[in-house]
């Protein structure tokens, strides 16, 4: 992971270097410048599919206010409403009824209340456009041209001065931000004092004041009541948390400073002796440099400067967002709990600075379907009736990541044993806060056919329901000899994962993948992976498998999914953890355990011979599979 992650830091560089050749000629040129229901659904008079609804769900008490009880109904009704969808549709929802019962099941898992709420709110405003765009098709014909308007475009930029005006400026993402995704704007700090703050906000949640702050980023050109040097605070606000703890940069503790992508929260040099000024002063005249003698305060560098034109750029990494100023690595902000980049829905600029242009590129979007001359081939191939199959694997993505899943829709999808029916591949999504990103989303699922919603958004902290949904799927709407769980940026080798089960020949009480037997909980209230004693009590975790990729036999699956259906299964936010402590409860039953460990799926990146490797973009998906096709080698991108 190392070794990529200081390739991306390079490559964030050069980016920020082109972004600033770009944009520099940009303002010369212009100064402004993815089997029906079981026991759910039944055919109504005319002859659709309908879905039945929930009886009688049981109250809940509100997170808000814990002196209020109010009815769960009010919370998935429109989740669980009558619906009329056609065959193909339908093929995309066939765990969603399996989890009618998520509000008596989410002890355990952050943000589970809310997450449900929103996605209520979220399938209403979906099925309202649903319907009103087949009312189009069948009349005026016009749901194609409403359909290629809200398509969600790459990239947005402003340049006309007049939008800047007052201080403040928003700056609307229409489908979230990805990995890779980049806010860049030039201006110049100005005004009194210079003082100017960006803030990558969320969609506001009704009945709250405010929408959620991602990142809130505030440049102090003047100190504030800490310090009188220039600083940058990173923070993020929330309604129901306020403001969680500042970062600040340079650092009131320099020996404290993490990283972030490999890359330092806070620069080093910010705050240091700017040697470039220092340097400058040997041209001025005797005077001034005896008058620097006398006492004046060597200037620090800062990135930002009052009057001076910057170039900055705001860039989605996989572990948090970094900024750079003028091609230089600035600061990073590691994501915190339920501030995820995928809910980003608007940029606000604010305060003294004279704005010129903003730029946002590299944003989730989907294909347009009339240029995918392979469509067909695309498409996922139908079940094989009355008949298991061999391998079923689920793949964990976010309803954004449309470029993602099209690059293993065009790799490691395309094995043989994938188009002829004996491994079956579903993308598991959650719902978005994003109207625009579930129309593309349903289009989507309907056009390819493997794709699984999830009742609920799409939070980090809730991945755990998507492996028990995997478990259903691969036991309930297909019966699969193994179960597998990978990850929207992994390249998994089919052919090399079946050639391996088949040699371990193991078909009952099977964990295959990286086995981790000697993990210990994350105390660091601070880390993404933090475990309080109150979620596991325990010093050490039982085994468990890396969560890009590993395998579990039918029996393990349809274990987990009798005890879901019961409401035993214990919650727990690392989905791969998990599993491991599902297993360790089923080999305290009596269900003997085979772990079958399996090196070669490599966590961290690629290593040439890989089973599964982890961390690639939709580019390397694709160099992986054209090595693959070239030299019959699992090579890495970059290998000869």
């Amino acid at each position: 992971m190392k070794m990529k992650l200081k390739r991306w830091s390079g490559g964030a560089v050069i980016f920020s270097l082109f972004i600033l050749l770009v944009l520099r000629y940009g303002i010369i040129e212009n100064p402004l410048a993815e089997r029906s229901f079981r026991g759910s659904f039944s055919r109504n008079t005319s002859d659709h599919l309908q879905w039945v609804a929930v009886a009688d769900p049981p109250s809940v008490q509100n997170p808000e206010n814990g002196s209020q009880v109010i009815s769960a109904d009010n919370l998935v009704s429109n989740l669980f409403s009558f619906r009329n969808f056609s065959q193909g549709e339908l093929l995309a929802l066939q765990t969603w009824n399996h989890f009618e019962h998520l509000i008596t099941h989410a002890q355990g898992l952050p943000h589970a209340i809310e997450a449900i709420k929103e996605a209520g709110a979220a399938w209403k405003k979906l099925m309202v456009s649903v319907e009103d765009e087949s009312l189009s098709a069948s009349g005026n014909g016009s749901a194609h041209q409403k359909a290629k308007e809200k398509q969600c475009p790459y990239s947005i930029k402003r340049m006309n001065a007049s939008e800047f005006d007052n201080g403040s400026f928003k700056f609307n993402i229409p489908c979230g931000l990805v990995q890779g995704s980049s806010v860049t704007f030039i201006g110049t700090p100005d005004g009194l004092l210079g003082n100017f703050r960006i803030d990558l906000t969320g969609t506001t949640v009704p009945g709250e004041p405010d929408p959620p702050v991602v990142l809130h980023y505030n440049v102090r050109l003047h100190g504030d009541k800490i310090t009188e040097d220039p600083v940058i605070v990173q923070n993020t606000w929330t309604a129901g948390n306020d403001w969680g703890p500042e970062e600040r940069c340079p650092s009131p503790d320099p020996k404290g400073i993490k990283k972030v992508d490999d890359l330092e929260q806070c620069s080093a040099m910010v705050g240091k002796d700017d040697k470039r000024v220092l340097a400058s002063t040997r041209h001025l005249n005797a005077s001034k440099r005896s008058s620097n003698k006398e006492g004046a305060k060597p200037r620090q560098y800062f990135p930002f400067k009052q009057g001076y034109l910057a170039i900055a750029t705001l860039r989605v990494g996989v572990e948090g967002i970094q900024m750079t100023v003028d091609g230089k690595h600035i600061t990073s902000f590691a994501y915190r709990e339920s501030l995820e980049p995928w809910l980003v829905s608007e940029v606000r600029i604010s305060g003294d600075i004279n704005l010129i242009s903003v730029l946002a590129s590299g944003l989730p979007t989907s294909e347009d379907l009339e240029h995918v001359i392979d469509l067909e081939l695309l498409k996922s191939p139908p079940l094989p009736m009355h008949k298991a199959v061999d391998l079923f694997i689920g793949v964990f993505s976010t309803a954004n990541n449309f470029k993602r899943r099209m690059a293993v829709r065009r790799t490691w999808m395309q094995y043989d044993a994938v188009r002829s029916g004996a491994v079956a591949v579903r993308f598991f999504v959650g719902l978005h806060k994003n109207e625009m990103v579930n129309e593309e989303l349903w289009n989507e699922a309907r056009t390819y056919g493997d794709i699984q919603l999830m009742p609920f958004v799409d939070y980090y902290s809730l991945i755990t329901w998507k492996t028990v949904a995997i478990c259903i799927y691969g036991t309930n709407s297909v019966s699969a000899k193994y179960v597998m769980k990978t990850d929207d940026d992994s390249f998994v080798r089919v052919d090399e994962v079946l050639a391996s089960l088949d040699r371990a020949n193991v078909t009952k009480g099977l964990l295959y993948g990286r086995i981790n037997s000697d993990a210990q909980p994350h105390r660091n209230p601070e880390s993404k992976w933090f475990i309080s004693p109150e979620e596991w009590p325990e010093e050490k975790y039982p085994p468990w498998a890396h969560g890009p990729g590993y395998v579990v036999s039918k029996d393990i699956a349809e274990a987990i999914y009798e005890l879901h259906k019961e409401g035993h299964l214990k919650m727990f936010k690392l989905e791969d953890v998990a599993m491991g402590i599902w297993i360790a409860e089923l080999n305290k039953k009596g269900l003997a355990i085979n772990y079958v460990k399996e090196e070669r799926v490599y966590i961290e990146g690629c290593e040439s011979g890989y089973v599964v490797a982890h961390y690639q973009e939709p580019r390397e998906l694709l160099c992986l599979w054209d090595k693959l096709q070239d030299t019959k080698r699992a090579l890495c991108c970059g290998e000869p």
